[in-house]
């Protein structure tokens, strides 16, 4: 369910329209979350995220009650949630509850209490649909996603199958952090045999063995933080960080044994999740054991993404994450309206033989080659390399993020010698970084002749030169007034580019 307020609810915000703006407010066990999204599109940019750990089902275990502190402290909350979204003018707010409230037996009084009090409308979920809506964000994130989502709220664990970009398996289980309790030495073993117990029931575990789990919720996106800082991780984008089922364990290992001092040190996990992290460790460490996953890939998409993904169109549902995101950002920033098919048409001919894995990559590079135009000159490489590493787009891994950067940085640039960029070099490898260079140069040559305005570049066509012994190289044919798009800067672009392919560049008038 949602809920639209009507006009007269909304508060002045100077007269902009901001009509497109939608919400999910997602009351879990542990925390309570308002994320703003402008429009509801294949992917939504989150103008406004924030959480506050309320802990409603601390204690439901012994008592079956939402804590009264934590109903106190949501309601105050909530109240600033909903004047922040009249504020913004959201269109529309959907309000989700899960595991704490369904199950607590004061949950409907609690549901009733925030509908009368604010007039909304709240959504309890199941736990099926609220494992169905997990996948479905993973799904929307992971477009070729096979394997199992792991969604750890503060109240339950919910496992999906997901392939082909269906959730086609669901189940929930009672593993949430809240409910287990706090580790320690004594109760390790038991606690253990309580998970394991509990597993045992997912009669369809075992088709997890050797694909991915896909880790979503706080508590594992802490585990993921604290795994970069105790490995020096080069990238902090916890969306796509991958671990494999090894180390993943000897690190969820580790943690559980440590002691909360230890715990307390690790500057990337906040001080309000180090009570749980052992818990939150065990639980994943048996989760990738008894399934005998491949590795454990983080994702920062879950429930919320999920939610607005699954009213989409299929036809909508099935467009490219990665390449949506690029084109949301290029029309903002770009000096003039974006034409990337006209650029990925014109240095098609340099690529033939890449990959199509990496074809959709060229083809992001191609949208963001302008991106960067009105930083200082002096800076532009340097701020669009860092810039691209840390977008907040997915639908790539950190390699092709890496790999997108320096293409980017070779056009701006024509290197890709950057300082920020010595510690993340070691994820992409050679081959792929002398591709992302190449691109980058390719990119510099077509935006130099076209000076930014591509249109241009259909009348100065690039062609493979072949000869009865085969590949000479290739040829920049231009026509009538196009012939004065060539000089001194387009020669030297050619003369970069021809070195880096080891072939031949020429105009042909």
């Amino acid at each position: 369910m949602s809920v639209s307020f009507s006009q007269d609810d909304w508060i002045s915000n100077s007269g902009t329209d901001r009509s497109g703006l939608v919400g999910v407010l997602d009351i879990g066990s542990n925390s309570i979350r308002l994320v703003v999204f402008e429009g509801d599109g294949r992917m939504p940019i989150p103008l406004f995220n924030e959480k506050a750990l309320c802990g409603l089902g601390a204690g439901l275990q012994e008592t079956g009650h939402l804590s009264e502190q934590g109903v106190r402290s949501a309601m105050e909350n909530l109240e600033r949630y909903f004047t922040i979204a009249r504020g913004m003018q959201v269109a529309e707010v959907r309000v989700l509850a899960t595991a704490a409230v369904r199950d607590a037996r004061n949950g409907a009084e609690f549901v009733s209490e925030i509908e009368s009090r604010f007039g909304i409308r709240v959504m309890v979920l199941s736990g099926d649909e609220e494992a169905r809506l997990s996948a479905l964000g993973v799904i929307s994130a992971f477009p070729d996603a096979d394997g199992i989502v792991g969604d750890l709220g503060g109240g339950s664990l919910e496992l999906v199958d997901v392939r082909d970009n269906k959730a086609r398996r669901f189940e929930t289980t009672p593993l949430g952090p809240l409910r287990l309790g706090e580790l320690t030495r004594q109760n390790r073993d038991e606690l253990t045999d309580k998970i394991d117990s509990t597993l045992s029931g997912v009669l369809w575990l075992d088709a997890m063995a050797d694909r991915d789990l896909f880790a979503v919720g706080g508590a594992w996106r802490s585990l993921a933080r604290a795994h970069m800082e105790l490995t020096d991780y080069p990238l902090a984008v916890i969306h796509h960080y991958a671990i494999g089922a090894e180390e993943a364990v000897r690190f969820l290992d580790e943690i559980t044994r440590m002691g909360r001092k230890d715990l307390r040190a690790l500057d990337a996990v906040s001080k309000r999740r180090v009570e749980k992290l052992p818990v939150t460790a065990l639980v994943l460490k048996r989760v990738i054991e008894l399934g005998r996953a491949r590795q454990v890939v983080f994702s920062s998409f879950g429930l919320r993404e999920g939610c607005l993904y699954d009213r989409l169109p299929q036809g909508e549902q099935s467009r490219d994450p990665l390449v949506d995101s690029c084109m949301d950002i290029a029309r903002k920033s770009s000096r003039f309206s974006p034409h990337p098919e006209v650029l990925e048409r014109w240095i098609a001919p340099f690529f033939e033989d890449v990959p199509a894995s990496e074809q959709r990559l060229i083809r992001a590079a191609c949208i963001l080659s302008d991106f960067a135009w009105g930083e200082h000159p002096s800076y532009r490489g340097e701020h669009a390399f860092i810039r691209v590493l840390r977008l907040p787009v997915v639908g790539m891994n950190h390699a092709d993020r890496v790999f997108l950067a320096y293409a980017i940085l070779a056009r701006y640039t024509g290197g890709i010698e950057e300082e920020g960029g010595q510690r993340v070099r070691k994820l992409l490898s050679l081959r792929r970084r002398d591709l992302a260079y190449r691109v980058g140069l390719a990119l510099r040559l077509a935006l130099t002749l076209s000076g930014g305005a591509t249109e241009l570049l259909e009348s100065a066509r690039l062609e493979r030169e072949r000869d009865m012994v085969g590949e000479r190289g290739f040829v920049i044919s231009m026509h009538g007034h196009q012939g004065g798009l060539a000089g001194d800067v387009v020669t030297r672009r050619i003369a970069a580019l021809s070195e880096a392919l080891g072939q031949e560049i020429r105009i042909e008038h």
